[in-house]
C-alpha cells in the first residue's frame, strides 16, 4: 500500500479526479486528497471523503490536531504526489515557490519523491509563453508532467490542453510507485 497525495485544483476536468481517486483507493493504496478552492468550485470534497475514506485537506490553517503541522506532515507520509488536474494558477504557483494554500503548502514541504503534474486547460492558457516556462521550470526540479490531450476543450474551442486519460494518469501513478 502506498501513500499517496492527489491534488485537485480548479479545472472542469476536477470531476475526472474522482475516477483517479477510486481507482487508486481500489488497488489498495490510501489516497490523501488536498484540493484548492477552485477545484472545490468543480467537485465537492464529500465525493472524495466517500471514495477514499479518508478526510480531504482543503485549508492549510485548519489543524484538528495542535502537535501535528498537517502540511508537513502530508509532505513527509506521501510516497508520490499526483495533481489532476493541474490548472495554470496552480502550475504558476508551484514554479514561483507560492505557498498560500493547503496544496501549495505541501508542495514546498515535499522532498525527494515523484510528483507528477497533470495540466488541464484551455489551448491558449496552455500554450502561453508564461505557462510553458513555468512547466519547463518545474521539470527542472524534477517534476514529471503528465502532458494533456488534444481535444473539443468546455468552452468549445478544439487543441491541447485536456486532462490526459484518467487511464494514463493511473498508468504513470503506477510507473512511478
Amino acid at each position: 500500500m502506498k501513500n499517496i497525495i492527489l491534488g485537485v485544483s480548479g479545472s472542469i476536468s476536477a470531476y475526472k479526479a474522482a475516477d483517479i481517486a477510486n481507482m487508486l483507493t481500489k488497488e489498495g493504496n490510501s489516497v490523501h486528497v488536498i484540493m484548492t478552492k477552485g477545484g472545490q468550485e468543480f467537485i465537492t470534497p464529500l465525493t472524495f471523503q466517500t471514495l477514499t475514506k479518508n478526510r480531504v485537506y482543503t485549508d492549510v490553517f485548519s489543524e484538528d490536531d495542535p502537535s501535528v503541522v498537517k502540511h508537513i506532515a502530508l509532505a513527509e507520509m506521501a510516497d508520490i504526489v499526483v495533481i489532476a488536474p493541474a490548472s495554470a494558477d496552480v502550475i504558476a504557483k508551484l514554479a514561483a515557490g507560492i505557498a498560500d494554500d493547503m496544496l501549495t503548502s505541501v508542495m514546498l514541504a515535499v522532498k525527494d519523491k515523484p510528483v507528477l503534474i497533470c495540466p488541464a486547460m484551455n489551448t491558449n492558457m496552455y500554450e502561453n509563453p508564461i505557462t510553458q516556462r513555468n512547466m519547463n521550470t518545474l521539470r527542472e526540479f524534477g517534476f514529471y508532467i503528465v502532458e494533456p490531450r488534444e481535444a473539443r476543450l468546455a468552452c468549445g474551442a478544439v487543441g491541447k490542453g485536456a486532462l490526459a486519460s484518467v487511464e494514463d494518469i493511473f498508468e504513470k501513478i503506477k510507473e512511478h510507485i
